[in-house]
């Protein structure tokens, strides 16, 4: 395990759960990117999660933003999201 994969878990440690989470997910400029990030998201949150969603595009168009706030129940559910995250190809990056 990296030193940054390491302090990234401990950081998520120290989140009292259950907690509204503010996610920031940013991806190339698509129809569909809100779309998947929701549906990733949305996979491993409850049913009834209510998901805040603002969106910002770049300065150049080339890139949009997405900050997705939402309660987090568990550290193990966020350490999921945030994999699912990094496995599409959509997403370039998420904080």
């Amino acid at each position: 395990m990296s030193d940054d994969q390491a302090s990234a878990e401990s950081a998520l440690a120290l989140i009292d759960y259950p907690s509204r989470f503010p996610l920031k997910v940013f991806g190339k400029q698509s129809d569909d990117f809100e779309a998947i990030v929701l549906a990733l998201v949305r996979s491993r949150c409850p049913q009834a999660e209510h998901i805040e969603v603002r969106r910002r595009n770049s300065k150049g168009g080339k890139y949009q933003a997405l900050t997705l706030t939402f309660t987090v129940y568990s550290q193990q559910q966020l350490e999921e999201i945030y994999q699912d995250l990094y496995d599409c190809d959509a997403v370039v990056m998420s904080l």
